[in-house]
């Protein structure tokens, strides 16, 4: 219970973070399992009640995971954040990639009481090493998520506006809608695409500080 009460709690947390779920703004936090099978998953929920009693601003959500797994797919805006056991959440992890774009664009980041690692949700990927093709994103995503959670960690309000201008910075060469990687349709390198995310970022850097 210890364990699934310290993951309720960040992802309460989390949410108080966020500006809500994108359809509506709501901050709501979903509790996916199969409670109504395992005993281990009602424990889960059960956790999740009396974690959420402490944070009334957040709106709670519950879905049995494989409910779940059709909602995200046909109505991934009403999410903001879930939580759930390591095995629903390895799997929910990737089909949530697919739908912001595929494996290439997914960071991931295993954080604990005191210690944290990010990384792309692909991995090491070694079958593409040395080709120059693969998509950066999910490597520089997965940094901004490092400065965010290093920066509330530390209280220094200077890493999380360098994470939140390293999201800005992907966001806008992916606004442009070109030079891109193989797997978002384009012939552009891994290396072109991060100078060409990495000059924005170096520009955003100069005029704020």
């Amino acid at each position: 219970a210890n364990g699934s009460e310290r993951l309720i709690r960040m992802g309460f947390e989390i949410a108080e973070t966020r500006n809500g779920a994108p359809a509506d703004g709501v901050q709501r936090v979903s509790c996916v399992d199969k409670s109504n099978v395992t005993r281990g998953c009602q424990l889960f929920r059960r956790v999740f009640d009396d974690v959420a009693t402490s944070y009334p601003n957040s709106e709670l959500d519950y879905s049995f995971i494989d409910a779940f797994m059709q909602w995200i797919t046909r109505s991934p805006e009403y999410y903001d954040v879930v939580v759930t056991s390591n095995m629903f959440g390895d799997i929910a992890t990737d089909l949530g990639a697919v739908l912001q774009g595929g494996m290439g664009m997914a960071a991931s980041g295993n954080i604990g009481d005191e210690q944290a690692f990010f990384e792309p949700v692909h991995g090491s990927a070694p079958k593409h090493a040395g080709k120059n093709k693969v998509n950066p994103i999910a490597s520089i995503n997965s940094i901004q998520m490092m400065m965010d959670w290093l920066g509330r960690k530390s209280a220094n309000d200077q890493m999380i506006q360098i994470g939140e201008m390293i999201d800005e910075s992907v966001a806008d060469h992916l606004k442009v809608g070109k030079n891109l990687t193989y797997d978002l349709g384009g012939d552009s390198s891994c290396s072109f695409v991060g100078e060409s995310i990495s000059s924005r970022l170096a520009a955003k850097l100069a005029e704020q500080f």
